[in-house]
Order: C-alpha cells, then sequence, then structure tokens
C-alpha cells in the first residue's frame, strides 16, 4: 500500500474526516482537487484554512498560478513521488478531494494524451456558439459513450476536450484512460479508496446550499473580482471554469449577481452527481455513508484498519 485515497462528493465531509484520522494517525494530506492547486482561489474552492494547514502538512495546494495548466497526468506523477517522501518519514500518505479523474489517473493509470489544439478548439467553441453544448454532448455521445455519460450536456469545458482529443487522434478519450486489467487490479491495491457517499440526496443538498451561503458571506464575490481585476485571467481558463468561479464571473460580466446563489448551488449539484457518478463506476471502493449519525467514526475505524495494511 503506497497511500489511502478519501475521496467522495462535494460537501461531503473529507476535510472533517481528514483531520480527525491526522489527530490519531501520524499522516500528511495530499490534496486530490484540481482547484485547490490555484493561489488566489480560497473562498470558492473551500481551501483548508491556515490553522488546519498548520495543524497537518498539506500537499498539492497553492502550487500553480490561476493562468497555470496543471493535468490529471502531472497530477499522477506528483502525488506518487510525495506519497513515497512521506513514507520514508514514516508517516501516512492520506490522499483527500473529489477530482476524480486525477483518482483515476493515480490507480489505473494515463496515457500521455494529445496536447491542446487551438485550432480544434476555436472550430468547437464557434460550433457550441450557433449548436449549443448539449449539441456537442449528443455528437460525444456517438463517438465517445463513455466519456459522454459522466458529463452534463453543458460541460463545455470537458465535453471540449473529449471531442477535441476524438478529433486529434482519432480515439475516444475514455481510450486514453484505459490500462490492462492485472495492471490496474495491482495498482488499486496500492491505493485503496474509502468513498464518503450520502444515502440522502436530499443531505447533500442541503450540505451544499449551506456550503454555498457561507462561501458567499465569506466574500466570494469580492474574491471573484479581485481575480478579474488582474487584468489577465478569462473564463476560459481552466482555473476560471471552476464550479462557482465560472458562475460568479458569468454574473458579474451580466451586472446581475441576483442569480447567483442559484446557479451556483444548481452548478455544484451538478458537480456532486457527476463524482458520484465516478466513484460507482468503482467496485474496489470501500464506502462509508457520509450522512449516517456514525459516519466519522466507521470512517476512522476503516482508515486505521488500512493504515496497517
Amino acid at each position: 500500500m503506497k497511500g489511502i485515497v478519501l475521496a467522495g462528493p462535494t460537501a461531503s465531509g473529507k476535510t472533517a474526516v481528514a483531520l480527525a484520522l491526522a489527530a490519531q494517525l501520524p499522516l500528511e494530506v495530499i490534496s486530490v482537487d484540481s482547484a485547490l492547486v490555484y493561489r488566489g482561489m480560497d473562498i470558492g474552492t473551500a481551501k483548508p484554512t491556515p490553522a488546519e494547514r498548520a495543524a497537518v502538512p498539506h500537499h498539492l495546494i497553492d502550487i500553480r498560478d490561476p493562468l497555470e495548466p496543471y493535468s490529471a497526468a502531472q497530477f499522477a506523477t506528483d502525488a506518487a513521488r510525495l506519497a513515497g517522501e512521506i513514507r520514508a518519514r514514516g508517516r501516512l500518505p492520506l490522499l483527500v478531494g473529489g477530482t476524480m479523474l486525477y483518482v483515476k489517473a493515480l490507480r489505473d493509470g494515463i496515457d500521455a494524451m494529445p496536447s491542446a489544439d487551438p485550432a480544434v478548439r476555436a472550430e468547437l467553441d464557434a460550433r457550441a456558439a450557433v449548436e449549443g453544448w448539449p449539441t456537442l454532448h449528443a455528437e460525444l455521445a456517438r463517438v465517445d459513450p463513455a466519456t459522454a455519460a459522466r458529463l452534463a450536456p453543458h460541460d463545455s469545458q470537458r465535453i471540449q476536450r473529449a471531442l477535441e482529443v476524438w478529433q486529434v487522434s482519432g480515439r475516444p478519450l475514455s481510450d486514453w484512460h484505459l490500462r490492462s486489467q492485472v495492471n490496474a487490479v495491482a495498482a488499486h491495491a496500492d491505493w485503496p479508496l474509502v468513498s464518503l457517499e450520502p444515502e440522502s440526496r436530499a443531505w447533500l443538498h442541503a450540505r451544499i446550499a449551506e456550503r454555498f451561503d457561507g462561501m458567499l458571506a465569506a466574500g466570494f464575490i469580492d474574491e471573484v473580482r479581485a481575480l478579474r481585476a488582474r487584468g489577465d485571467l478569462h473564463p476560459a481558463l481552466p482555473s476560471m471554469r471552476c464550479v462557482g468561479y465560472r458562475q460568479a464571473w458569468a454574473a458579474l460580466d451580466d451586472g446581475d449577481l441576483a442569480l447567483l446563489r442559484e446557479t451556483g448551488i444548481a452548478a455544484t449539484r451538478q458537480l456532486a452527481k457527476r463524482q458520484l457518478t465516478w466513484l460507482r463506476s468503482m467496485p474496489d471502493r470501500r464506502v462509508v455513508a457520509c450522512d449516517a449519525a456514525d459516519a466519522l467514526p466507521q470512517a476512522l475505524i476503516l482508515l486505521r484498519g488500512l493504515s496497517r495494511v
């Protein structure tokens, strides 16, 4: 075992479980979150507080400017290296987050996919402006049904990337993520996965709404205003397409913040739904019902047991 992965949809309580486990075991946290890598994006990503990061070492947070890219392949390389360094210090690597493509890249491997093609992206953007992203999603379903099944019809960033890979390589994006079953089984043993999943969708939706309200109260809109004021960021960047930031940027463009709470919560619910779809495709995961009364002690028992493997 190289490290334990603690995953789950947004607002499922992953941070609370990680901090509780850190009070019982010597561990270091490796963030599995494509938004936490960016500096200056603190409120809208629910980034661990300075006090939390001081109490437990955290890695792969604030490692990129919002202008800079960060890929699943880079994450897999960085996480594997960090896990080895943490174990060499006699501590447990606990990988915590909900970016499921990162989890899959680490546990299953990922081929070196084609790099971005500006011409193809421009063509897809032009088509989407006329036809709409749901139409392009339907096209993706014909050429790569596995990828389309886990994407929402308006998930422009991921639909664009999947169609770009198809057009450039002639291979579906889902093919690039495959590894032989034998190797996958071995890799899964190296990175056991504990998943926090609610039995009640209403419970998760209430948590998401409460969390988004807390972000708004903490100054999320001002955080996005400050990012816009830099002058070098734009809404097509992966950083600015993160859930919440995309909706806030659009609201500021429109000059109408009245619907931001509604659109932000709806987008976060869709993210959680996609995360759960990813998780349910991983049959070797160990599930803890995060809305159960005894969720925290059950998660801690399971994680402590895995730490001794």
